[in-house]
């Protein structure tokens, strides 16, 4: 079985004890690849450094995430770092995916038009460059349907094209079929997934298997059993089983799908020895 996390921040401090061992165990727990989404310039190094590390295995993004937006004045000079890693890549370094960009209103609702100036500004990075985007979206969903109509009738209008996931999608049918509406994006599912009371269980019963990704936003969203402790990217294991209950199938065919609608969203495959990008 073959599994991805399309989204780990196994590059922060709760991991700086034990990072290898982390990815060890990702790697025992059969996940082949890892997708780190950035956040902004105080963890480029980290980010980078890990994926120097391990570059057949953890695959950088380059973004910035709504909430370094939030009372940042230098905000647009984090912008505009983006642009010009998009343009001239660190050396040793590939982005999969511009991420983690979004919008995110659930602790302040006083940045909504910088953050909508980032996102937009990214989304449109995202079309030039032909990279697929890791969305992030708190408390801010009828914008952020809004926002992607509209960038992706735009992206159309210019014969380019976007894609990409919805980080943590945790709303219900109307906005996976609206979303859906816009084209080639996927949903990633995390720990949440496997909560008691967990709202995005339903959804994910009627979810086609080939909208789906995997996830674990670690060290952040640890699923059941494991709840209220630390989360890594060895635990998306858990996550496939939880989904290929709900849905009736086996844990093998939630792995092998869920892995190729990832390989095809963020261009990366493998061969028996090792992964690499295309």
């Amino acid at each position: 079985m073959k599994l991805i996390d399309t989204h780990s921040h196994l590059y922060e401090p709760e991991f700086d004890d034990d990072c290898e061992a982390a990815v060890a165990r990702a790697r025992e727990a059969g996940v082949a690849a890892l997708l780190l989404p950035a956040i902004d310039t105080a963890s480029d190094r980290r980010l980078f450094d890990l994926c120097r590390s391990h570059p057949e295995y953890c695959f950088p993004m380059i973004g910035l995430h709504p909430t370094s937006v939030n009372d940042n004045p230098a905000w647009r000079e984090e912008l505009a770092r983006v642009e010009r890693y998009l343009l001239e890549p660190p050396a040793g370094i590939r982005f999969c995916a511009i991420g983690e960009i979004g919008l995110d209103y659930y602790w302040s609702d006083a940045f909504v038009a910088q953050q909508t100036e980032a996102f937009v500004a990214q989304l449109r990075l995202a079309a030039r460059f032909d990279l697929p985007v890791a969305i992030h979206t708190r408390a801010a969903w009828d914008d952020m349907c809004r926002i992607i109509e509209a960038e992706t009738e735009r992206a159309r209008a210019d014969g380019r094209r976007l894609r990409g996931v919805f980080h943590a999608f945790s709303e219900g049918a109307a906005a996976f079929e609206r979303l859906c509406g816009c084209g080639d994006f996927r949903f990633g599912i995390g720990g949440t997934v496997t909560f008691k009371k967990s709202g995005v269980a339903e959804i994910v019963r009627t979810m086609p298997l080939d909208r789906i990704v995997l996830e674990t936003d670690c060290p952040y969203l640890t699923p059941a059993p494991y709840r209220g402790q630390r989360n890594e990217s060895a635990y998306v294991r858990l996550i496939c089983d939880k989904i290929a209950e709900l849905k009736g199938l086996a844990a093998e065919t939630v792995a092998a799908a869920t892995t190729a609608n990832a390989e095809a969203l963020f261009g990366i495959r493998y061969t028996e020895k090792n992964t690499e990008r295309r």
